[in-house]
């Protein structure tokens, strides 16, 4: 969700969700500002094995903005995103994007993925996608 549904965040979950007092608190400490990264809240699954979603989740009925794409999508004041199409992108690089994409889009989690397979970081992906003009999709925090 954008800074323009600041507020809103919960209405997406269904009414009957209930908040889970662990998470909640995780992700209170791990926000500074009101707001939690994207890296932050992959911390708090990590430490309390719990899915991405939840965690996702309770952010939303917490009402907290998720900034800092770990894919450089979002959350970077005031440009909004940080990415930047990559100049050139290796053959090896886009094929395995290529065969990652799902009804023509690209899936956050597989971009993830591949980085760790290439051993490099996640912004190179999402830079080598932008030069490549594919959309990824499917964010794993749920936020787009």
């Amino acid at each position: 969700m954008t800074h323009e549904d600041k507020g809103s965040y919960g209405k997406k979950r269904p009414p009957d969700l209930k908040l889970n007092p662990a998470i909640a608190e995780r992700v209170k400490q791990g926000s500074a500002e009101g707001k939690i990264s994207c890296a932050a809240a992959f911390k708090v699954a990590s430490e309390l094995k719990v899915a991405p979603e939840e965690v996702s989740a309770t952010i939303d009925l917490l009402e907290i903005p998720i900034i800092k794409c770990q894919l450089g999508l979002f959350g970077y004041a005031p440009v909004k995103r940080a990415v930047k199409a990559a100049e050139t992108v290796s053959p090896a690089l886009e094929a395995a994007i290529r065969e990652s994409l799902v009804k023509g889009k690209f899936p956050c989690a597989s971009a993830w993925e591949i980085a760790q397979k290439f051993k490099i970081a996640k912004m190179e992906v999402s830079s080598a996608s932008e030069a490549l003009k594919i959309k990824i999709s499917t964010c794993q925090l749920e936020t787009f």
